[in-house]
């Protein structure tokens, strides 16, 4: 007998219809529906108006957040067409909102270059708007025409007349879709500065309504923006280099210049779509990049015997901007993450090798010290090397060769077992005695660990502390391109960060954060990296009390409890193990904060600012942040 849940019959084939594939999914065409994928809206809508300007009609975009929680791109653009298509019958920009795959893309005529998603994007960002609007100004007529959810909701009219031309996109996100629909207006700012340098001379301001408005404006492109990237830093040429080529439709851009630091700081971007996983242009430049060094070295004599040159020998300190412009580009996943042009490779390695053999020849003495640098790397790389073989080896064998001050688990099963980073013995005693002796193993760490952003991979590697972590996670870690991280081995799927909530205990956090991100980066992508939310708080009346995670949740059961005491948690140390166990550790009733990644170049420029050797962009970030600040320790 076949039961009516294996009842399968034509009727149930769903066909969606229109857009509503993407209500239906929307992460298969923004990323995400969390904060990401609400800032991709925009991202597509303001992509439309770059595609203008790179192909010569846009000079102006305004982007404004406005009170209702909505947000419109205003260009001067040619304006979307609006006169009816011949075989859909209706308004061209009614297509382009409501079809996906409808848009003037695919036309190599209308547009060389584009970014965006080739007639996907504002029909998507339509589709996942509660309203979306759109104002066009062309051929001395104003248009108007309203959707609601990804459908027409009114015909477009022609409400006045004008003398300007462009196009004017305003949207309020779905809220029954998106995780959370406020726009992070620093976010934002940080991409729009971005295009800015991408697209000399043009101008993008982003406002709030009635509110302060930032304007970015760069006659000097990609050499303002490696200027830029690297304020504060010790250039070791005056002014970046810059590099321009054309071959075969692809224009090849490049900016780069190298630092008296230890990190690199490589962008790449095609039709100004950020390239985060890199690509075919990404590869053309560094592989241009490592054989013009080793060649330039070796003829130069710098280079002995069998010694070469690896690529994070050259990039190290090196910051780079690669911008191509390719006619039909290829992407990788929906939301353009990685080039995949094989053809984009030869042509960046051809046009960047042939300005660096120039430059070189022309440039005898930076060419030494760029070499010299170079060199450098090499030789702490093969100290550094050394040092990490013993820590992997480490890392390979029985738990009998942990780190002696971790307490492990008993289960040796990844997926259940947890490892809280404690600081101190004081905070490490009371976990021990009040964890799941089961699944939850502690490392106390003595103080605060080493700062890796200021740190060569050698004095890191020597670190016991780090050493320790190393070890007891059980990966490897990344020192250079070359290397590959090896997830698998990770030994708890849940690593979890339990500092004190104080200010040392921030600045630890942080200390941990930053060699996670820099050198075990795929833990954060994988989801394995926790923070820990111990109480803030113990209210007390009698023998009834109540713990606070926040300042607000204290004075919300402060109103309950007249008349209560208030104890104020410091240290981790100061509770019991039973307290810190009901608390911070108990899965039952804890909370924890899992760390994940947004935007990489944003988070990577956070960790420089944050943790490098420059002190001016700290001092900007806690100028721009004080008044975000709920707990001071004086």
């Amino acid at each position: 007998m076949v039961s009516k849940s294996d009842d399968y019959k034509a009727q149930q084939i769903q066909v969606l219809e229109g857009l509503d594939p993407v209500r239906k999914r929307p992460a298969m065409y923004i990323g995400s529906t969390g904060k990401g994928g609400l800032h991709h809206l925009v991202y597509e809508v303001i992509d439309n108006s770059i595609d203008e300007a790179m192909n010569g009609h846009c000079n102006n975009i305004l982007i404004t957040l406005h009170d209702d929680g909505s947000c419109s791109v205003k260009d001067d653009g040619r304006g979307i067409p609006v006169d009816p298509h011949k075989q859909y019958k209706i308004p061209a920009v009614e297509l382009v909102m409501t079809k996906l795959h409808a848009g003037g893309k695919f036309d190599n005529d209308t547009y060389k270059v584009s970014g965006g998603l080739h007639g996907v994007g504002v029909s998507v960002v339509n589709a996942l708007s509660e309203w979306l609007e759109v104002t066009i100004h062309k051929d001395g007529g104003e248009y108007h025409q309203k959707y609601k959810k990804g459908v027409t909701a009114s015909k477009l009219k022609k409400i006045g007349t004008s003398d300007i031309s462009g196009t004017v996109v305003r949207f309020k996100p779905d809220a029954s879709i998106f995780e959370t629909v406020v726009f992070d207006k620093s976010v934002l700012t940080d991409r729009f500065r971005e295009l800015a340098y991408l697209n000399a001379g043009l101008s993008i301001t982003i406002q709030s309504e009635g509110g302060a408005s930032k304007t970015f404006h760069y006659k000097g492109g990609l050499s303002q923006f490696v200027s830029y990237l690297n304020k504060g830093k010790t250039g070791i040429t005056k002014e970046p280099l810059v590099i321009d080529g054309e071959k075969n439709d692809v224009q090849v851009s490049v900016a780069l210049q190298w630092t008296q630091t230890y990190k690199d700081n490589i962008h790449s971007f095609t039709n100004n779509i950020a390239t985060r996983e890199g690509g075919t242009h990404l590869s053309g430049f560094r592989s241009a990049l490592t054989r013009t060094l080793n060649n330039v070295s070796k003829k130069r004599n710098f280079l002995k015997g069998e010694q070469k040159l690896e690529g994070g020998d050259i990039t190290e300190g090196l910051t780079a901007i690669i911008s191509t412009k390719v006619p039909e580009p290829q992407f990788e996943g929906q939301t353009k993450t990685k080039l995949g042009n094989s053809e984009v490779k030869g042509i960046v390695d051809t046009i960047v090798s042939k300005a660096l053999n120039e430059y070189f020849d022309e440039n005898p003495t930076e060419c030494a010290d760029i070499i010299n640098k170079c060199i450098q790397s090499y030789n702490v790389r093969e100290a550094a090397k050394k040092a990490a073989d013993i820590t992997r080896r480490k890392g390979l064998l029985e738990s009998s060769a942990l780190p002696g001050k971790l307490t492990d688990c008993q289960t040796k099963v990844p997926s259940e077992s947890e490892l809280f980073i404690v600081e101190g013995d004081s905070a490490g005693g009371s976990a021990k005695q009040g964890r799941d002796s089961f699944s939850q193993a502690i490392l106390p760490l003595r103080g605060k660990i080493l700062n890796v952003e200021k740190a060569r991979p050698d004095k890191m590697l020597a670190n016991n502390e780090i050493q320790a972590l190393i070890t007891a996670i059980g990966c490897n870690i990344v020192l250079s391109e070359e290397d590959e991280f090896k997830l698998d081995d990770a030994r708890y799927h849940k690593i979890i960060i339990m500092t004190d909530a104080d200010v040392d205990g921030a600045h630890i956090r942080t200390l941990l954060l930053t060699f996670v991100f820099r050198y075990m980066y795929d833990l954060i992508k994988a989801g394995y990296v926790y923070i820990a939310q111990p109480p803030l708080y113990k209210i007390s009346k009698g023998k009834k009390f109540e713990y606070a995670y926040s300042e607000e949740e204290m004075m919300a059961i402060q109103k309950t409890m007249p008349n209560s005491s208030l104890q104020r948690y410091k240290g981790l140390g100061e509770m019991n193990p039973s307290q810190l166990w009901q608390t911070t550790m108990d899965p039952e009733t804890r909370t924890l904060l899992q760390v994940s990644v947004d935007d990489f170049d944003l988070a990577d420029k956070l960790f420089t600012d944050l943790m490098g050797d420059d002190v001016t962009p700290r001092k900007e970030f806690i100028e721009a942040h004080a008044k975000e600040v709920v707990n001071i320790d004086i």
